[in-house]
């Protein structure tokens, strides 16, 4: 059972930062990609960031240049580096990965990204 658990949420004040982490539970040469998404309140799910396998990004528009997606092979990590934070990016924070053996993606728990003005 492949386990993908997401931490590092939390409260931060407007223009602060955060780092979050996903584990996997599996080999990185396994792991073809990972992406980030975030639901707020009400409205839909919507793609943050993501990273493959070959090391090429893409972020949703309105987090470029301020948000950063990177990963650890070693750990079998994933992060989401945060900075310049506002309070729209307030949301539930979660990471779906792609493994290289099944596409249909492996979603997080979620974590809470709470950021006040």
């Amino acid at each position: 059972q492949v386990q993908v658990v997401e931490s590092g949420g939390g409260l931060v004040q407007a223009g602060g930062s955060l780092r979050l982490s996903c584990a996997v539970s599996e080999s990185a040469s396994n792991i073809n990609g990972a992406d980030w998404y975030r639901q707020a309140p009400g409205k839909q799910r919507e793609l943050v960031a993501g990273i493959r396998s070959g090391g090429s990004t893409n972020y949703a528009d309105s987090v470029k240049g301020r948000f950063t997606i990177s990963r650890d092979n070693a750990k079998s990590t994933v992060y989401l580096q945060m900075n310049s934070l506002k309070p729209e990016d307030t949301a539930v924070y979660y990471c779906n990965v792609i493994l290289t053996y099944n596409p249909r993606g492996y979603w997080g728990q979620g974590t809470q990204v709470t950021v006040s003005s």
